[in-house]
């Protein structure tokens, strides 16, 4: 029997706020990478294996994920890099996954690809074999749908056009079963076991973050990174114990964090304790988190690469 498989990444972008990461989660049964309503939620590529069965040869393929920030223009370092990861994912990939919102009126054409913020975008997922995906279907129209798929079918040679809804699910399987007949046909690239190339500290990390999306304004989540300092496993009574950073811009961003008399930290932890001890299946987890200023640290090159970003994370 052949240990071939059809194996390979596929990375999966678009424009902000599509749910590139929705659908990942979804794929994955698990929570892996951090999603709010807010765009730009994801600041890094991650990949996330999923290894299925096909019903003709070889049989089997696993695909590696890679989940990455939405692209769109904006200043700043931190926008840059976020911005040449989704860019350079692509051009890297087996195949492209790319998603698009059915619900934007404006973001779902095909000619808003062509446009100054998302051509460089268009132009790397042409580049390579293309999956579309139509996602949040549940929430158009169904007259709707066709005449955007007959559109998106001619963005490519070759393309196949995929109706999903990530969040519910519907048409994921079909996805994955398109995705995979592009991969090529070779060893496995992880073992059967790997879900992901990322720690399960930085996981930890993604879902603070996370609640600082679900809990905060609309500004002030961009301004915040996290850091996880100190972490401890007691692995006979699955118990973790995690000490987390805050990091925010301003002074005056901090008392916001924290809340009055500590009240919106304390939900924060709250809400991440239940969050990592689900995702990374401990039993109980112990989580103090601390705020701290690092002023301006998205506009700088250095305060970035110590954050984790803009260098090897």
């Amino acid at each position: 029997m052949s240990d071939e498989i059809r194996a390979g990444f596929c990375a999966i972008v678009g424009l902000p706020n599509v749910g590139k990461s929705t659908l990942l989660n979804r794929i994955l049964g698990r929570r892996l990478v951090a999603v709010s309503a807010k765009p730009q939620t994801t600041r890094d590529r991650i990949v996330g294996v999923h290894t299925i069965e096909l019903a003709e040869p070889p049989g089997r393929a696993q695909i590696a994920y890679v989940d990455t920030p939405g692209v769109q223009d904006g200043r700043g370092p931190l926008r840059k890099y976020m911005r040449d990861a989704a860019i350079a994912a692509a051009a890297d990939s087996d195949v492209v996954l790319l998603m698009v919102d059915a619900i934007d009126k404006r973001g779902r054409l095909p000619a808003r690809l062509d446009e100054d913020d998302a051509r460089e975008l268009g132009d790397a997922s042409r580049s390579r074999p293309m999956v579309i995906a139509l996602n949040k279907i549940d929430r158009i129209p169904k007259p709707d749908l066709l005449p955007l798929m007959e559109q998106w079918g001619q963005f490519a040679p070759g393309v196949d056009v995929i109706p999903i809804s990530a969040s519910r699910g519907e048409n994921v399987d079909l996805l994955e079963r398109v995705v995979a007949a592009r991969l090529p046909i070779g060893p496995a690239l992880f073992p059967d076991d790997m879900v992901t190339d990322r720690s399960p500290q930085f996981i930890a990390q993604e879902i603070i973050r996370e609640q600082l999306y679900h809990q905060l304004g609309k500004e002030l989540p961009y301004a915040c990174a996290v850091q996880i300092e100190t972490w401890s496993e007691r692995a006979e009574k699955k118990e973790l114990t995690i000490g987390a950073v805050i990091v925010v811009e301003r002074d005056s961003q901090k008392p916001i964090v924290v809340g009055r008399g500590g009240q919106r930290i304390r939900e924060l932890g709250i809400a991440a304790r239940s969050a990592v001890a689900e995702a990374l299946g401990y039993s109980e987890v112990h989580l103090s988190l601390f705020v701290k200023v690092l002023a301006e640290w998205s506009r700088g090159e250095r305060e970035l690469k110590r954050l984790g970003y803009g260098g090897e994370s």
